[in-house]
C-alpha cells in the first residue's frame, strides 16, 4: 500500500503574527485555496512512474485510490479540490484531527475552552458529496476541552493500526490532516517514542510517501515535499 500524507493549506491561523488572534476551527486564506488547487493539480496530472501493465508508458498521476480528511475546516476546504480532480469523494476520518482538537485558550479566569467543531449539516452543506462517519452529529464531532499529548498519541496508534491491516491491499490511499498530528503518525510508524526529541516538520499542502508492504516493512518513500509550489508560495 502507499500512503500520502498531505498537510492543509495555509489557514488563516497560520498567517496570523499574533496568536491570540487565533480561531478554534479556521478556514484557508486566499492563499490556502491556491497551494491546495496546486497540489490537486500535481496529484492528478504529474508523471510518476513507468509502468509494467503499460508497457513502458508512463502513468501520469498518483493514481490515489481512496482520499481521506480531517473533520477540521481547513482540511475539508483543501480536500474539495483534490477530490474534484482526482474523481473522488472525501471521507472524513475524524481521528485524523490536529493535536489538541478544536479549543481556544481565553485567559484567565475561563482558560481553555473545547467548541464542537462543524455539524454534519454544515459540512454537507457545504461539501455535499463527503463521506461522513456517524460520529459526526448536529451536535458537532468535538466534544472535549483540550486534547493532551497521550490523547494524540493514541490516536496515531490507532491509525497506524488501520492503516497497517490495510498494508496487504494494493491501495493508494491520501490523508488529508495537519503538522501536529502528522508528526505523531510518523513517530508512531517509526517506533519512537514521546520522548524522542524530533519533530518532523511539514510544510502546508506538503506531500509525505510511506510504503507499507504486507511483510510488515515499512519503506519511507520522501517527506515533506512542496514540489507543486513555487518559491513565493511556500509557507
Amino acid at each position: 500500500m502507499e500512503l500520502y500524507i498531505l498537510r492543509h493549506g495555509q489557514s488563516t491561523n497560520n498567517a496570523l503574527t499574533n496568536r491570540e488572534d487565533r480561531g478554534c476551527d479556521p478556514p484557508l486564506t486566499d492563499l490556502g485555496r491556491r497551494q491546495a488547487e496546486l497540489l490537486a493539480r500535481h496529484l492528478a496530472t504529474e508523471i510518476q512512474r513507468v509502468s509494467p501493465r503499460t508497457r513502458g508508458y508512463q502513468e501520469h498521476g498518483y493514481g490515489i485510490t481512496h482520499l481521506y480528511c480531517s473533520p477540521m475546516w481547513r482540511a475539508l476546504q483543501t480536500a474539495k479540490p483534490i477530490g474534484e480532480a482526482l474523481g473522488l469523494a472525501p471521507e472524513v476520518w475524524t481521528d485524523i484531527h490536529e493535536w489538541g482538537g478544536i479549543y481556544l485558550d481565553h485567559g484567565e479566569p475561563e482558560g481553555i475552552v473545547g467548541y464542537p467543531g462543524k455539524t454534519r449539516s454544515e459540512i454537507l452543506d457545504e461539501f455535499p458529496n463527503y463521506i461522513l462517519p456517524a460520529g459526526i452529529t448536529e451536535t458537532g464531532w468535538w466534544h472535549q476541552d483540550h486534547e493532551d499529548e497521550a490523547g494524540c498519541i493514541a490516536r496515531a496508534v490507532r491509525v497506524a493500526g488501520a492503516l497497517h491491516k490495510r498494508s496487504q491491499n494494493c491501495e493508494r490511499i491520501a490523508l488529508i490532516t495537519h503538522a501536529g498530528f502528522t508528526a505523531k503518525l510518523l513517530a508512531t510508524f517509526l517506533s519512537q517514542r514521546s520522548s524522542d526529541n524530533v519533530y518532523y516538520h511539514h510544510r502546508n499542502t506538503s506531500i509525505s510517501r510511506i510504503d507499507l508492504d504486507s511483510d510488515g516493512i515499512l519503506n519511507v518513500r520522501y517527506l515533506n515535499r512542496i514540489d507543486h509550489l513555487p518559491p513565493e508560495m511556500v509557507t
